[in-house]
């Protein structure tokens, strides 16, 4: 292996241990709404964990994955959801605030 493709495996190699650290953490991503519609839209079949929560007001949570990432966001009102979406319903959604 010469030395520019041993340092683009270097590289490659990593970014994917950053990748797999980040997953083993447990990074979520926290988006509005919109932006999460835009990933669901980027997505063949999504599979969609949603739930209703909220003690006064209620408020509408929702998870998908996305290239190995975990993206979340809330709403006061239901999102529309694709048409092919796989939708989970779940009694609570978790998610570390920070």
């Amino acid at each position: 292996m010469n030395g520019a493709n041993a340092g683009a495996a270097t590289t490659a190699a990593a970014a994917a241990a950053i990748a797999n650290a980040t997953l083993a953490s447990g990074a979520v991503v926290h988006m509005e709404p919109y932006d999460f519609q835009v990933i669901l839209g980027m997505t063949e079949r999504p599979l969609v964990v949603c739930a209703l929560g909220g003690w006064i007001w209620k408020t509408y949570k929702y998870t998908t994955s996305y290239r190995g990432l975990i993206f979340y966001t809330s709403s006061k009102t239901p999102l529309e959801l694709p048409k092919d979406a796989e939708v989970i319903t779940a009694n609570r959604i978790s998610v570390p605030e920070m």
